[in-house]
């Protein structure tokens, strides 16, 4: 097929625009970009803010991109153009796009904005097909690094948008993934009693409480990574299926080195099978935590501050067969599915029962979210190719 300088040029642009999900500040200029790019290629395009929803004077432009080929059948493809910051210690750029060795560095080239450049690219060229049997709509969204709620899920539950089917493009090439790890994030707040620390026997420090809280949390850890889903695991993992997760990632406490803290805050990060009921789990963690808190001695409060199922796609749909020979058809060789041990903006299409899979170009190794991101020019080229061939297919692959 074609080379890939539009591809290159765009992501290029994309990544010269800080996008830092956090501070929001370069998301109406990317989102402009790809209006304009949209615009160029003759495809329709529109932005549906969530900001409408947040109403905190901060803009969330998703953009929808649509090749309209006046059929009843759509097909959802999604990538995300929020990135994490940089951090320190690049030997690239992190905002310029760098070519070396076939790898394009920069900040979000691989995690998520080689995802747009691939689907715009792959849409330019099948506008000029006038034989197409599916629509084809491109959401490109925001704030997926931070949960996505005025992402994707305003978009598809907010604003209404459908398809048939839908692709998440932020995934790697080296599986067909069916699937991807749900969430629960919360805090614990540890009580004790502040006191100077030359005299500690009259104060109670909370950090040594919450040591011991969190010790008690080593059995619930353990019965999580008991709990295996029947997807596999991502390549490079120890465990050949997806395994249940818990993590203590947060500590807080203390004011200055000469007193003893009252208070101490913890955060953890406990990732569900793609098939586990959010529901489920919550009820479970709630039930350790009254039996750790009274086994400890600790006076604590937990509060869940993030919670959302997975998702798991059926691997006998006729979507996923059909994809599944489309890869084989762009690559030359069959993959095997497999769940990501990650979420993403996939269980937001899940919820309102749109079928939904993964394969993008976030292949592993490319030091996404760590310094010197990269992704593979290779991977690009195939994941524009497969985007092609998939819109070519005929309605009866991505419906029956």
């Amino acid at each position: 097929m074609s080379s890939l300088d539009y591809e290159i040029d765009l992501l290029s642009r994309m990544v010269a625009i800080d996008t830092i999900a956090a501070t929001k500040k370069g998301y109406d200029q990317c989102a402009s970009l790809i209006m304009s790019e949209a615009e160029k290629c003759s495809l329709d395009a529109e932005i549906l803010d969530g900001e409408k929803a947040a109403r905190d004077g901060l803009s969330r432009p998703n953009v929808i991109v649509t090749l309209d080929a006046g059929s009843d059948t759509t097909l959802l493809l999604e990538a995300h153009f929020d990135v994490v910051p940089p951090g320190d210690g690049w030997n690239h750029h992190p905002f310029k796009l760098t070519i070396e060795d076939g790898k394009a560095y920069g900040r979000g080239a691989a995690d998520n904005k080689s995802g747009i450049a691939a689907a715009l690219g792959g849409m330019r060229q099948l506008q000029k097909n006038k034989d197409l049997d599916i629509n084809i709509k491109l959401i490109a969204s925001v704030d997926e690094e931070i949960g996505g709620r005025y992402g994707v899920d305003y978009v598809v539950s907010d604003c209404g948008v459908r398809g048939d089917a839908a692709l998440v493009l932020d995934s790697g090439p080296e599986r067909l993934f069916l699937g991807a790890s749900g969430i629960i994030w919360a805090k614990i707040l540890v009580e004790g009693k502040q006191g100077h620390a030359g005299y500690p026997f009259k104060a109670k420090n909370a950090i040594d409480e919450a040591f011991r809280l969190i010790s008690e949390f080593n059995s619930y850890k353990q019965m999580v990574e008991k709990k295996m889903s029947t997807l596999q695991s991502p390549p490079d993992s120890p465990k050949d299926r997806v395994w249940g997760r818990f993590s203590v990632t947060m500590i807080n406490a203390g004011d200055t080195e000469n007193i003893i803290p009252g208070a101490c805050e913890i955060r953890f990060d406990r990732r569900l099978l793609p098939e586990e009921p959010v529901e489920t789990a919550e009820q479970e963690l709630i039930t350790f935590f009254d039996s750790a808190t009274k086994r400890s001695g600790c006076e604590a409060r937990m509060e869940i501050t993030n919670k959302f199922s997975g998702y798991l796609t059926s691997p006998d749909l006729v979507f996923v067969k059909t994809v599944s020979r489309v890869i084989e058809k762009t690559l030359g060789t069959n993959l095997s599915m497999a769940g990501e041990l990650g979420g993403n903006d996939g269980n937001f299409f899940a919820k309102h029962d749109i079928p939904v899979v993964c394969f993008g170009p976030i292949r592993t190794g490319t030091r996404y979210h760590g310094k010197d991101e990269f992704v593979y020019l290779e991977d690009l080229r195939n994941v524009r190719d497969f985007i092609v061939n998939l819109g070519e297919t005929r309605r009866e692959g991505i419906t029956s």
